[in-house]
């Protein structure tokens, strides 16, 4: 696979500072049931990289310390944590509110059919990986057959309370375009999403959120392999709003990997970028525990314009309202 950090490090993207500290995204391990075409993370089935308990009960002694509001699981799939069930129980004893952010098919795996259940018991958000709504888009990002085993997710979900009006068990799900495009209007779009779901499959879910692709990790290789880096860096580029500067998840989220190791957000981790504000190699979560971060500098390369790019792009969603054009 091509390394991107190369043409990422050297960067005009505007300095930028933390705001206060709200959510707390863990990354549980890379180890996955999948290995979507669009992955940043480059997960898969193969990956052994899973965190410990230990490290587990350092995210909750921060957590608790910082007062944070929200803790976001991710992976991978942080469902295949032998952990993950644990994490969430302490948390929603603290009244920490958790996001599960699920790939869906991992719902239908041997061994993890109560996931479901395990959730909407401790009113996990779920924000849920559905790149497309037509099947033969989503099998050719995410692979064979994840489309329909994703819909008999989604019904179960819908069953248990998720996504229902009045209930308060949300689901969100999330769009990834294919190709190097950004993405479309999130507002139009999430309505798309809704009129296709309902009629046809009878499936309900709260807000659709729009990401964009960035050039790092699987995607960003692929761009590599076929000569679109340089092109598709140029669209980002082209597309950056300063308003959507106020508004990215890196002023007010830390980001930690499976080792316990912080950055400045999940794209940073991947491409293993130190946080800004230590200015070290590594920084661990333990060196951080009497730390706010509040001011502390951010660390940015090219890829940043990712998420200032038109609508902007966040862990959720778009960050300029429905009725804003893209650039």
């Amino acid at each position: 696979m091509h390394d991107t950090l190369p043409r990422l490090q050297q960067t005009d993207f505007p300095a930028i500072t933390r705001h206060t500290l709200q959510i707390v995204q863990v990354n549980l391990g890379y180890l996955c049931n999948l290995s979507c075409s669009h992955c940043h993370v480059n997960a898969g089935p193969k990956r052994t990289e899973l965190m410990d308990k230990a490290t587990i009960d350092l995210v909750l002694d921060f957590v608790c310390k910082h007062n944070i509001h929200t803790l976001d699981l991710t992976g991978g799939a942080p469902e295949m944590n032998p952990h993950f069930k644990y994490l969430i129980t302490k948390a929603r004893e603290l009244d920490v509110n958790v996001i599960d952010r699920c790939n869906l098919v991992i719902l239908q795996e041997p061994g993890y059919e109560d996931i479901a259940e395990f959730l909407a018991a401790n009113n996990v958000e779920i924000i849920a990986s559905l790149p497309c709504y037509l099947e033969d888009n989503v099998d050719k990002q995410r692979g064979k057959g994840t489309f329909n085993a994703s819909l008999v997710a989604l019904k179960k979900l819908n069953t248990l309370g998720y996504g229902q009006p009045d209930s308060p068990l949300k689901l969100n799900l999330v769009f990834n375009p294919q190709g190097t495009n950004l993405p479309p209007e999130q507002n139009a779009l999430e309505q798309a999403y809704k009129k296709y779901l309902q009629e046809h499959y009878g499936i309900v879910f709260n807000q659709l959120f729009a990401l964009a692709n960035l050039p790092i990790q699987r995607f960003g290789s692929m761009l590599i392999s076929k000569g679109l880096f340089n092109d598709y860096l140029q669209l980002l580029k082209d597309n950056h709003r300063e308003e959507n500067l106020d508004r990215v998840m890196c002023r007010n989220t830390l980001s930690v990997d499976w080792q316990g190791y912080v950055y400045d957000c999940d794209f940073n981790q991947m491409l293993h970028l130190p946080l800004g504000s230590h200015g070290m190699a590594t920084t661990h979560l333990s060196a951080l525990i009497n730390d706010s971060l509040k001011d502390a500098t951010i660390t940015v390369g090219q890829h940043c314009y990712g998420c200032t790019a038109g609508q902007g792009s966040s862990c959720g969603g778009a960050l300029q309202p429905h009725n804003t054009a893209l650039a």
